[in-house]
């Protein structure tokens, strides 16, 4: 089982994204198990021609959304993330459907503006 990260330097999304999004689908669709032990910051940013600073905001913003958990000289590893994902996203619904009730929106406007926003995160 190895990390597979590919950096398009072309792609107009921004590398700590690119780095970001693939470890976090690889770890979401169990391609990195639990606890599996990523490499280091510096030791990534080598192998990738990264700048360090660049892996660090990527990990920062995994471990932000429970994907990873850094354990100091243990190193940084896969996290039991589906369900702090699921949760965090039901918080951020609670917490739109209570705005949108505060905004006057009735239930069809502010279902309509999440699936125009779904949409336009989500491509096809």
């Amino acid at each position: 089982m190895t990390l597979n990260i590919v950096v398009d330097f072309d792609d107009a999304t921004a590398p700590y994204e690119q780095l970001r999004a693939q470890i976090s689908e690889q770890a979401r669709s169990g391609a990195l198990p639990v606890g599996y032990r990523l490499p280091t910051v510096r030791g990534l940013a080598a192998e990738l021609g990264l700048a360090a600073n660049t892996v660090a905001k990527a990990y920062r913003a995994l471990e932000a959304d429970g994907v990873i958990e850094t354990r100091g000289r243990n190193g940084t590893l896969v996290a039991a993330a589906g369900d702090a994902a699921d949760r965090e996203a039901a918080s951020a619904a609670r917490e739109y459907a209570e705005r949108a009730r505060r905004l006057g929106l009735s239930r069809a406007r502010a279902m309509a503006a999440v699936e125009e926003a779904t949409r336009a995160t989500f491509p096809e």
